[in-house]
């Protein structure tokens, strides 16, 4: 990887999106929105949205991330724009790296923002530092960055990428142990829950909600999330085609 063509394709990722209103609304405002919904939804149990709401802030970056980056990248290589930059001196990972820079920032952007609404505007009670909050969100906008830029190499079409929702997060969702406690699950999905990222990112939160100092726990949970990423990311840069068939 070259710092400087990873850096080039990170800002020229930027200056597109600062021309994509909606996109960069997608990004920052949906969360916040989806969050806002959730604490009126549950204005009249507080103590629910204590529960749920913690979890869900860094549920709701990871699918925007998901769609928005899976999307792009399509549209980069059916466009024809891909294969124009890799016929450049310019190599997959230095690809694949600019994008998760640039989204990555959008991503640090985003976790701030919802992290911020959420404790000050909507009333989110923690007993841990707002800082860590954030970080999980942070890496779990990550992860959806990376897993957009992965399912995005196995879809023809935008509608392609968009059908992968269902299949690669869905299931994570589901099994998080965001609806139903994983250690009440029946042990066969207990144990696919193990292998979920998304299931350390809601244990991570729910560390912080509860516990007033860093625990062993939070640092595992954090640390099986950016490891997940960083593995999503290599897979992306190996699987990443020139165009689509």
């Amino acid at each position: 990887m070259n710092p400087s063509r990873t850096l080039a394709t990170a800002a020229r990722v930027l200056r597109q999106l600062r021309h994509d209103p909606r996109t960069v609304a997608l990004l920052l405002l949906v969360p916040v929105v989806m969050t806002g919904l959730l604490r009126y939804v549950y204005d009249g149990s507080p103590g629910t949205f204590d529960r749920i709401g913690a979890s869900l802030l860094g549920i709701f970056p990871l699918i925007t991330m998901f769609l928005v980056t899976s999307i792009a990248t399509l549209r980069e290589r059916t466009s024809g724009t891909l294969e124009r930059l890799l016929a450049l001196p310019l190599g997959k990972a230095d690809l694949i790296g600019g994008y998760a820079l640039a989204f990555g920032l959008l991503a640090l952007v985003q976790s701030a923002l919802t992290t911020g609404v959420a404790l000050w505007a909507l009333g989110l009670d923690t007993a841990g530092s707002p800082w860590l909050l954030m970080l999980v969100a942070l890496l779990d906008a990550l992860l959806g960055t990376a897993l957009g830029l992965f399912v995005s190499a196995f879809a023809a079409s935008e509608f392609q990428a968009v059908q992968f929702m269902p299949a690669v997060i869905f299931p994570q969702l589901l099994l998080c142990g965001l609806l139903v406690p994983r250690d009440r699950m029946p042990r066969a999905l207990e144990a696919l829950s193990d292998a979920l990222p998304m299931s350390y990112a809601v244990d991570g939160m729910n560390q912080v909600v509860r516990h007033t100092d860093l625990t062993a726990g939070f640092v595992r949970d954090a640390l099986v999330v950016a490891g997940c990423a960083l593995l999503v990311l290599a897979l992306g840069a190996a699987t990443l085609r020139r165009r689509t068939a």
